[in-house]
């Protein structure tokens, strides 16, 4: 049988969180609808953050309202802490993906917290989650490095994820937040996380930062990894991440797998048709390579 790779696109959030193009609540809605007719099952379509702190996903609330839920689609909703949590319930979000962070500096700067406090937080928040009956997943947040500080200790990631599954969570993604990763070491980060937590299912978020990010996802899926992040275009970053660029392109990365033989239920030219779209409305190009280039054979 055809391996299947599963996409969770992740461009209504963190694609858009730090675009310099501002998307009404209408055009997010449109841009999800899209990737839907594309064929994404799961999703990231907004955070409950800090306004103040992340302004592009204040809506989030009306995001979540505005969907279409007779599509099979799974919408996640971003949380960082218990007040994020309850609003991603409130909001009725089909899972909730809690964000852990890997480094001290970056932690400070992004959730005031360090990787013991976030750790703490998501141990207080789960019960709330799993009562409500929702999945959970949690993110670790330069996992590969931080801004900052530079390399993380991989036993501060290693800790993180044997938390993780202890609170309850189910699936775990390792954020290349900063794209500093490379291959090698997305193989022994993967080794050294399975061994600490053996029960969570893996999934990983690579940004391409600096290129590496497809040879990165390659790696991934040697190692048995069978879930990725991916965003449209290849828009994204962190607004407490400096030089951070955007995700690795969901086109690019479902052209990779389905030329190497894998399955990933997308339609690639519908993806491509919605990455020029965004161009048109984020008013700037995208990163994309297969926006320019199209897929192949055309």
């Amino acid at each position: 049988m055809t391996r299947r790779i599963d996409i969770v696109e992740v461009g209504p959030r963190d694609g858009l969180q730090n675009d310099p193009g501002n998307l009404s609540t209408a055009q997010k809605l449109e841009f999800i609808s899209r990737l839907e007719e594309a064929g994404v099952r799961r999703m990231e379509s907004g955070s409950f953050v800090s306004p103040k702190a992340v302004p592009k996903m204040a809506d989030s609330a009306d995001v979540f309202m505005g969907l279409d839920r007779s599509k099979p689609t799974r919408h996640i909703a971003l949380a960082l802490n218990e007040k994020g949590v309850r609003r991603a319930i409130d909001a009725k979000a089909d899972e909730i993906n809690f964000v852990l962070v890997a480094g001290e500096a970056f932690g400070k700067r992004n959730q005031g917290m360090s990787p013991s406090e976030s750790g703490d937080m998501l141990a207080q928040c789960a019960p709330l989650v799993l009562e409500a009956g929702i999945p959970l997943s949690a993110t670790i947040s330069v996992a590969f490095g931080d801004p900052y500080d530079g390399d993380v200790d991989p036993a501060v990631v290693g800790n993180l994820a044997a938390r993780a599954q202890r609170a309850g969570v189910n699936e775990l993604a390792l954020g290349d937040t900063i794209g500093v990763a490379t291959p090698w070491q997305v193989r022994a980060l993967t080794e050294r996380v399975r061994m600490e937590a053996p029960d969570v299912y893996l999934r990983m978020h690579f940004h391409d930062t600096r290129g590496a990010a497809l040879a990165n996802v390659a790696a991934a899926i040697d190692e048995g990894v069978d879930v990725i992040d991916a965003s449209c275009g290849g828009i994204g970053g962190c607004p407490f991440a400096p030089a951070a660029t955007g995700n690795v392109a969901t086109e690019d990365v479902v052209y990779m797998l389905e030329r190497g033989g894998f399955e990933t239920g997308l339609d690639l030219s519908k993806l491509i048709d919605t990455a020029k779209w965004l161009e048109t409305v984020l008013g700037h190009p995208v990163s994309s390579s297969l926006s320019r280039a199209g897929g192949f054979p055309s």
